[in-house]
């Protein structure tokens, strides 16, 4: 998530090379190099819930919509035609009609058709196809994809729901072949986007190539995309200031690691960008003692969520819910409810007090304190902001311990419930509600891992939005998650704690070879669709990304300002 404090200098040192290079000077030819922080548990984008599997595959895919990779803010209506020519919905505004683009080919040579489209989204709702489907709930209001004719389908739903094309648009809804099976798609999958899958080794490299026979014609301009699968975030730093790299993952580079770029590589262009991921203390209400809801009240009281932002931001983030802030957004929650919200308002250190004497109506304090493991994925911007959380946690009569997950493991591990606490990084794909609040709240969603949710939230939260939402409307989606009374689940608890471990629109710096171009929310740099690959929209702020920190956190993105890369750039 983000908010309104970027860095003013940071800002105007990208847009004067914005300025200064002719927009049309492309040129074919050249690999991308880029480095990706964890190991894919899968190449199929639909499987896997992590960033990490959508940043690298997408240029293997097309949707059938796609945001319009030009504009500073996403939205319904920044939304362009990908391998659907045109859509249109009926009177009802409950079928959702694609008419699709002739003569594309998957890269295994046969034709795509209607077929394709009601195979995808079918498999989708079903139970059988996927080994794992943490988006199923998505389209909890999809009931059937019908084939009009080989070139024309139409999704049908049981309720009208606004965000439907958006969902399509995000980068977590690309097009997968009828014919390969999932097994296929996790291991060697085929597309029809600009790249083709050669290889995926695991935690070493990910390579693609051009693909001669896109349908765009001229189209990728570039001839390979190489990934690095680099788990340290030091030598993924140090690489790029080597020139290894063209460009840092977003949200790499925080902005005391950008500072050290700019020092190190003066000539790397950075810039602050805006992340849409949360923080999340996930406590498993089942695990005794934290069934009592009293020791989750404590543990939302001493949250510190400024002292996140000061350690890993430099004070550059900002608090705010779960839902993207404004101006980055459109549905956040403005300050002023915000700070009125139990957890958010008052004074921390009596929130802490508070905190303690619940813990000593417990019997617990400083003689006897609450050991718990604090689980979290083994990657730096996890285990960062788990480090901090266990800090808090022992301030009110805790014994807490970090405890390190293998991240290929990490989010099977959290829908299985084999953890006690659990400090967890949650991105969105798209600003919307239907998809963070459905995914991440709703009952049956493989994505709500502390299963907090009641009938009466997931009648708001699946489907109950039948038209777009009126700017009166749209505080209900911020409050929904950051302090309703406790008949309103939050992310830990049925209490009013929930997003707990920041939600804090954090900052953070990309630095890579090529000029910033804008993404969904503001401005990013060195994305892969700029030069020839596609990337999802909104995810963590920028154009690649992982689920990441505090809340609205603040990716800075830095590139590099010569022509093996500017000179080469592609909107797909």
């Amino acid at each position: 998530m983000s908010r309104r404090t970027i860095t003013a200098a940071v800002l105007l040192a990208v847009a004067t090379v914005l300025s200064s290079g002719p927009a049309a000077a492309q040129k074919s030819g050249g690999t991308l190099r880029a480095f990706v922080f964890t190991n894919q548990p899968s190449a199929s984008i639909h499987e896997e819930l992590t960033v990490a599997t959508v940043a690298p595959f997408m240029a293997v895919f097309n949707n059938l919509v796609l945001f319009d990779q030009t504009k500073p803010r996403h939205s319904i209506d920044t939304i362009v035609p990908d391998l659907a020519e045109s859509w249109a919905w009926d009177a009802s505004r409950t079928r959702l009609t694609f008419k699709l683009r002739q003569g594309v080919k998957w890269h295994d040579g046969k034709p795509f058709t209607a077929k394709d489209v009601q195979c995808t989204w079918q498999r989708l709702i079903g139970e059988e196809y996927f080994r794992k489907n943490p988006r199923r709930v998505w389209y909890t209001n999809l009931k059937e994809v019908t084939v009009d004719g080989e070139h024309q389908a139409t999704f049908h739903l049981s309720k009208p729901q606004p965000a439907l094309v958006a969902l399509l648009a995000s980068g977590m809804g690309p097009v997968y072949p009828c014919h390969r099976e999932a097994k296929d798609m996790r291991l060697n999958p085929v597309g029809t986007g600009p790249f083709k899958f050669v290889e995926f080794k695991s935690n070493d490299s990910i390579k693609l190539v051009r693909n001669p026979d896109y349908w765009k014609p001229g189209r990728p301009y570039l001839d390979a995309i190489e990934w690095r699968i680099v788990s340290s975030l030091a030598t993924r730093t140090l690489a790029f200031v080597a020139g290894e790299v063209d460009f840092t993952f977003p949200g790499d580079a925080t902005p005391p690691v950008a500072k050290q770029i700019i020092l190190q590589a003066p000539k790397a262009i950075c810039e602050l960008v805006a992340g849409n991921v949360n923080t999340n203390l996930l406590v498993n209400r089942s695990a005794a003692p934290f069934s009592d809801p009293k020791i989750r009240q404590a543990m939302m009281l001493a949250l510190d969520r400024q002292g996140f932002n000061d350690i890993l931001h430099e004070g550059k983030a900002v608090i705010s819910g779960t839902m993207l802030p404004p101006p980055y957004g459109s549905w956040g929650m403005s300050p002023e409810v915000l700070n009125a919200l139990p957890g958010y308002s008052g004074d921390l250190a009596a929130r802490q007090r508070e905190a303690r004497r619940i813990m000593e109506s417990l019997g617990y304090g400083p003689g006897k304190r609450l050991k718990v493991k604090v689980s979290t994925r083994d990657v730096q911007n996890y285990r960062d902001r788990a480090v901090i959380l266990v800090d808090q946690l022992n301030k009110i009569h805790f014994d807490a311990e970090l405890e390190v997950i293998e991240s290929s493991v990490w989010f099977g591990r959290m829908v299985s419930k084999k953890y006690a606490v659990a400090l967890n990084l949650t991105g969105a794909a798209v600003d919307d509600p239907d998809s963070m609040l459905k995914e991440n709240y709703a009952c049956g969603s493989e994505n709500n891992s502390p299963t907090t949710a009641t009938p009466r939230w997931n009648s708001f939260s699946i489907g109950s939005r039948r038209r777009p939402m009126s700017a009166s409307a749209r505080p209900w989606c911020g409050r929904s998650s950051a302090g309703w009374p406790r008949t309103w689940p939050t992310r830990s608890s049925s209490t009013p704690s929930a997003t707990a471990a920041g939600n804090r629109t954090s900052k953070a710096t990309c630095c890579s070879r090529t000029p910033s171009i804008t993404t969904g929310g503001s401005k990013t740099c060195g994305s892969t669709d700029e030069i020839g690959a596609r990337r999802s929209s909104s995810i963590h702020g920028a154009a690649v990304s992982p689920r990441l920190p505090p809340g609205p956190y603040r990716p800075a993105n830095c590139a590099w300002p010569d022509a093996s890369a500017s000179d080469r750039v592609d909107h797909v």
